[in-house]
């Protein structure tokens, strides 16, 4: 093969967002890629395993021989228009594999031989890529100051952040609230996709003073913080941003109930109520234990009696008594708790706009 372009400067790529192509197959794609990444494989999982047994039993020739008639006629014709599609959509991208090595150099040569385009290549593919972005987000983590954003569940914080530059949203990269209700419709990414996007994160923000992050535990949902994020984020200065009983069941019900049924319908629009409901039934059963049996009881009567209301009459306002305990009885003692640990830390508290003045200056 003639020698086609290859790219090495990894900080360019993440930096600027430029889209990928993933020749992978779709097993090594799920466990974890890129935010800003196609997967458009050379091989299907079937066609990687077959040619994964013969190189084991008759070595590489043989397995390369075995992938050409594996991936010819219209399979690799579908294959290169898929290719030539996104290179046609993204003439600045470029594509890998595991290791730079042959898979996305078959498809590169494929794609100019069809086009006539170099395409590049990233030289060491998806495993330097990777390699890359650990150390980067722990270099970066060594030399950012900063600012931990706390207050009761409900009290807007995502909102918040969402109005400063200098914040990274852990939940959102996460695709999780961080509670026994954080669940959303779509799943969490795996958590080499969530380190791989929290880095690039930092990347991008990595020329302010200092980065505002939310007050986590260690995971949020599924998945976990890096250990040396999570030691430093147990030592910044904390800020609390306060709201009142009224504000957080208004944010609440907005977030929890109001828009989480129209993602549903959104996605699913014949049984898009069906799945709402069985995501607060689900919810409320997982803090069964904590809740106590009377007390679950309780609120799960409140809840069938404000599903029904909902479905039948397009009402919402069965969900405030719910919402209100849910929030004074369950969450706010937990804050409680967790807060009376880190007062040492508290360098300010106010509501929204004085957090923003007081963080911005």
């Amino acid at each position: 093969m003639n020698k086609l372009p290859e790219i090495d400067n990894f900080q360019y790529l993440f930096q600027n967002d430029i889209p990928l192509i993933d020749t992978r197959a779709p097993v090594e794609f799920e466990r974890g890629a890129f935010p800003n990444s196609l997967n458009i494989p050379l091989m299907n999982n079937k066609e990687r395993r077959l040619v994964g047994v013969d190189y084991q039993d008759n070595g590489r020739n043989s397995a390369i021989k075995l992938g050409h008639r594996l991936v010819s006629g219209d399979i690799k014709k579908n294959r290169m228009d898929a290719w030539l599609d996104f290179v046609e959509k993204h003439p600045n991208g470029a594509l890998y594999c595991f290791r730079g090595g042959l898979r996305s150099e078959i498809a590169q040569h494929w794609i100019f031989e069809s086009s006539g385009i170099t395409y590049p290549r990233v030289k060491g593919g998806f495993k330097d890529m990777r390699n890359y972005l650990t150390k980067k987000l722990d270099q970066i983590i060594e030399l950012t100051n900063f600012m931990i954003l706390g207050g009761q569940t409900g009290c807007g914080k995502t909102l918040l952040l969402s109005e400063l530059k200098n914040s990274i949203d852990l939940e959102e990269l996460a695709n999780h609230r961080g509670s026994a209700f954080g669940q959303n419709i779509f799943p969490q990414p795996t958590q080499i996709a969530f380190e791989n996007a929290l880095a690039i994160e930092f990347i991008h923000k990595k020329n302010n003073p200092f980065l505002i992050l939310e007050d986590e535990g260690s995971n949020i949902g599924r998945v976990y913080l890096p250990t040396n994020l999570k030691n430093i984020l147990l030592q910044s200065d904390l800020v609390i941003l306060c709201a009142s009983l009224e504000e957080r069941i208004q944010l609440s019900l907005k977030a929890y109930v109001i828009d989480m049924l129209d993602s549903f319908r959104k996605n699913n629009e014949i049984d898009g109520f069906k799945q709402f409901s069985n995501y607060w039934k689900s919810s409320l059963s997982k803090i069964q234990k904590r809740l106590g049996g009377l007390r679950y009881k309780l609120l799960l009567g409140m809840l069938d009696s404000a599903l029904a209301k909902h479905q039948e009459y397009a009402e919402v306002d069965l969900y405030i008594p719910l919402i209100k305990a849910l929030l004074t009885d369950y969450y706010d003692p937990m804050y409680d708790y967790q807060i009376s640990k880190k007062k040492n830390r508290i360098v300010f508290q106010g509501d929204s706009q004085a957090v923003i003045d007081f963080i911005k200056n």
